[in-house]
């Protein structure tokens, strides 16, 4: 699974239109698919640099639970420890924000079926749309980041914090 696959269909599902228009579920469906482009970005840095890319001599099965090890919860509330978060590059950090706020998002988008009545999801067309290029911004700028500083990010979203 490519992560800009993701962005594709999530752009398909908000500019799908009956009679002009997006249904409501396509539109959820749009938020809830780009926030899995950041998740499967982030697990495929995971796996990619603590097991070994393609390319490199790698162990399939190892890499596979690297890549399924990556929890959406721990990995929101890594994101969110800005104490932490502060000895990433900004674009790392930039990237973790966007993971949480597209989080928390897609709870509402696939969780909440009076998100729209209450105007807590941004349910314009546009507005969709604009947070897609958003998260596909986001996820070019984070693999633009040093192999070194993903790879500490990687572990810093998958292994356990110890002070000592």
């Amino acid at each position: 699974m490519q992560p800009l696959d993701f962005i594709t269909t999530a752009r398909r599902l908000a500019t799908a239109s009956r009679l002009g228009r997006p249904l409501e579920t396509d539109l959820r469906r749009s938020i809830s698919t780009a926030y899995y482009a950041l998740f499967h970005c982030l697990a495929n840095c995971c796996a990619d640099t603590v097991v070994g890319s393609a390319g490199s001599n790698r162990s399939r099965p190892a890499w596979n639970q690297a890549y399924r090890a990556l929890e959406h919860g721990m990995s929101r509330r890594r994101c969110e420890n800005p104490n932490l978060m502060a000895r990433f590059p900004v674009d790392i950090q930039k990237f973790a924000d966007f993971f949480v706020f597209m989080q928390r998002l897609r709870h509402l988008a696939d969780y909440d079926p009076d998100a729209n009545d209450n105007r807590d999801l941004p349910f314009s067309r546009l507005a969709i749309l604009q947070i897609i290029d958003d998260v596909e911004a986001a996820i070019r700028n984070f693999n633009r980041v040093s192999l070194r500083d993903r790879r500490a990010f990687a572990v810093y979203v998958l292994l356990p914090v110890r002070n000592n």
